[in-house]
């Protein structure tokens, strides 16, 4: 870690040296993430990169968040081609080991949270159409955002705005991919709206893994008084009978990526996979609306913030244990109905102090679910596959009661940071199926967890910073829903606490280059890892210490005549520092590349009429269990283009995009399913795929 420090030390010295030349301080994007208020992005002690419209958009079908954070130093986002399990996303390793939806980093939309009271989150939920901007916040600064460790992601949508417009995009691909949009937006007299609707169909890439996701979205947004603004946002998500592909073996991958596992024990169809012969699918039906008002009073301002929902899953999973009796766990079949509703209210002081500037922001955010829970036999007779007879039943509650200060003062080249925040995570059991025992009882977390951060700026173009924190994860839901291969409810399970500290330089190498440099440690006691994984089932237990070093570099260059570039660089050292059980010292974290890059060369013609970008992605190999004894899946690195075009007519406006994702058509692993007690790890990435699209927009 000191040869980092130093070389770090010794780059920020060449840039100040660069920087005396430079006479007015730098622009940069505004974010509020950090510190929960409005900053330039360079004067923030936090690493934070911001995602626009345009990577969001142009080129792409907007199915996935992964399409644009590819481009994030320290996030890790791999799409599983697997539409029942949502993506991968880890921040600086944490959130790694999900089996499904995204823990350890946490999802935030147009202010109102994207993730449940016990960690869990779902990015799906995110509409990429409508997206104005992503923020990324990694590092210390996300232990403001209570129950989490990596980071957080938060989507912004774009207002209502004059003229009125309506829109439609009609996109296409490889393995029967498509996709329709439309959209109206608008703005009079301090109302605006934006109106979406898409469907997206997918027949797969892998075998088992054809997908329907209808999306619906709204935002409305008011504006009483100059000094006020209340924003109204609703949005739905379905999916029916998604098909869930599972994972793989190394020797079946090698034979076909395209293939599912074969069932041998399948005496009636020996060719038959686990994925067929199960049926394995989920089918997903989630609604929610909130509202976010604020109030300004000159400098100050107070935020308030309501939200509520709805989420129904059911999901047939590849396992059974028809033979067992008594029956000892929950069945193959998972059918829950989600309650959920949360707010948040905070207050921003903002006044001079010792020749400064003095920013305080005091708040509680509290958030309540309330999951009706049942799970069933997947089989009925010698049927698989099908819903069979009741193995669980039980309400399960989690809440949790968040107050947290935040203070930041200002004066000349020092920026001083701190805050605190105070959470207490409640779950709830209350079980009605009493033929495996009785799981009722209830566990209660309560953790606070302080954050300090300097920022200095030493030249015009140069900031550096510090920050520390300590951090705390609660186990989710459903990593307390199984104890082991069988037993029930696992009470036992503690939450991984960690202690976060990073130094930093923000940059301006010159007017055109702009160089975000983060150096981190994170130590974690009692690291949440995989127990028990096997066919869509995962359980967890409290490992032994964890030590994650790394350095992270984003470098945005205008190149002249047109031409850009992006570069996103991260290594990440994340080990086991205390042996534990059969796991040594040293052995990785599975799930966690030692290195990502991201590369973009891109080129805009001086009208902007047409574009063309060429990206290269690379990662290291990804260890696929806590001993690292299995194969581990191999790095790789892919090339991708994408071209696009736009028109002007009257009151139309016509955009068209081409992209070809894999150029050179490589054969990888494009993510795994951790500490899978079959073997079955790997899950394969698409090789050569096209994609195309052609958007229609026409203002009154």
């Amino acid at each position: 870690m000191q040869h980092r420090l130093k070389a770090l030390a010794a780059l920020c010295a060449a840039a100040a040296g660069a920087a005396q030349a430079q006479t007015e301080d730098m622009a940069g994007v505004v974010v509020v993430t950090a510190n929960r208020n409005e900053h330039a992005s360079i004067n923030v002690p936090a690493a934070i990169d911001v995602i626009g419209a345009d990577r969001i958009r142009d080129g792409q079908m907007r199915v996935n968040a992964s399409e644009a954070l590819v481009a994030v130093p320290g996030l890790v986002v791999q799409n599983r081609q697997n539409y029942a399990q949502d993506l991968q996303i880890s921040s600086r390793g944490f959130g790694a080991r999900s089996a499904f939806g995204v823990r350890g980093v946490r999802l935030i939309a147009d202010g109102i949270p994207a993730t449940m009271p016990d960690g869990q989150g779902q990015a799906a939920t995110f509409n990429l159409d409508r997206a104005q901007r992503i923020e990324v916040l990694r590092g210390p600064f996300s232990a403001l955002y209570g129950n989490h460790a990596g980071g957080v992601v938060q989507l912004f949508t774009e207002d209502g705005k004059a003229p009125s417009s309506v829109e439609t995009a009609v996109m296409g691909g490889s393995d029967g991919t498509r996709k329709v949009d439309i959209s109206a937006q608008g703005r009079q007299d301090g109302f605006g709206y934006v109106l979406d609707a898409s469907r997206f169909d997918t027949d797969g890439y892998r075998e088992h893994s054809a997908a329907r996701r209808d999306q619906t979205y709204a935002k409305l947004s008011f504006e009483p008084s100059t000094q006020s603004k209340l924003t109204v946002v609703a949005s739905g998500l379905r999916q029916k009978d998604t098909q869930d592909p599972l994972g793989v073996q190394w020797a079946t991958w090698l034979r076909d990526p395209r293939a599912g596992e074969i069932d041998a024990s399948d005496t009636a169809s020996p060719k038959r996979t686990f994925a067929e012969r199960y049926n394995t699918r989920k089918s997903i039906d989630h609604q929610q609306i909130g509202a976010t008002y604020d109030q300004h009073f000159g400098e100050n301002r107070l935020r308030v913030m309501a939200y509520g929902g709805n989420r129904e899953v059911i999901q047939y999973q590849s396992f059974s244990r028809a033979f067992q009796a008594p029956p000892t766990h929950s069945g193959g079949v998972v059918d829950f109905d989600r309650d959920f509703h949360g707010a948040a209210i905070s207050w921003l002081d903002v006044r001079r102090f010792a020749s400064g500037v003095l920013r305080t922001t005091v708040g509680v955010d509290f958030d309540h679910s309330s999951d009706d829970r049942s799970g069933y036999e997947n089989f009925v007779g010698a049927t698989f596959g099908v819903r069979g007879a009741l193995r669980r039943d039980e309400k399960d509650v989690v809440s949790n009661t968040d107050p947290y200060v935040q203070t930041e003062w200002q004066s000349g080249a020092w920026q001083l940071s701190a805050g605190l925040r105070h959470s207490r995570v409640k779950v709830e059991v209350n079980d009605h199926f009493l033929g495996n025992g009785n799981d009722s009882g209830n566990l209660t977390f309560v953790r606070s967890t302080p954050v300090v951060g300097v920022l200095y700026k030493a030249a015009p173009s140069l900031n550096l910073y510090a920050s520390a924190a300590r951090g705390f994860e609660t186990p989710t839901l459903n990593e307390l829903f199984y104890s082991g291969t069988g037993a029930g409810f696992n009470f036992g399970l503690r939450p991984a606490r960690s202690k976060h500290l990073e130094l930093g330089a923000k940059m301006q190498l010159d007017e055109r280059t702009r160089m975000d440099v983060a150096v981190f440690e994170v130590r974690t006691r009692d690291e949440l890892v995989v127990d028990v994984s096997s066919g869509g089932r995962t359980s967890y237990r409290n490992a032994s210490k964890t030590l994650r070093q790394g350095v992270e570099v984003s470098a945005d260059s205008d190149l002249g005549g047109g031409f850009s570039a992006r570069l996103a660089l991260t290594a990440l050292r994340a080990v086991y520092d205390q042996a534990f059980g059969a796991v040594q010292e040293g052995s990785r974290l599975p799930g966690v590349p030692r290195g990502t890059a991201f590369g973009e060369l891109a080129w805009k013609e001086q009208n902007g009429r047409f574009g063309a970008a060429l990206e290269a992605v690379a990662n290291t190999r990804v260890y696929v269990e806590d001993s690292n004894s299995e194969k581990a899946a191999p790095g790789y690195g892919v090339l991708n283009l994408r071209a696009n075009a736009s028109q002007r007519s009257r009151g139309w406006f016509f955009r068209e995009f081409i992209r070809l994702n894999n150029l050179l058509d490589k054969t990888y692993v494009g993510s795994v399913i951790v500490g899978d007690s079959s073997k079955r790890y790997y899950e394969a990435a698409p090789g050569r795929t096209w994609q195309a699209g052609i958007t229609a927009q026409y203002s009154f």
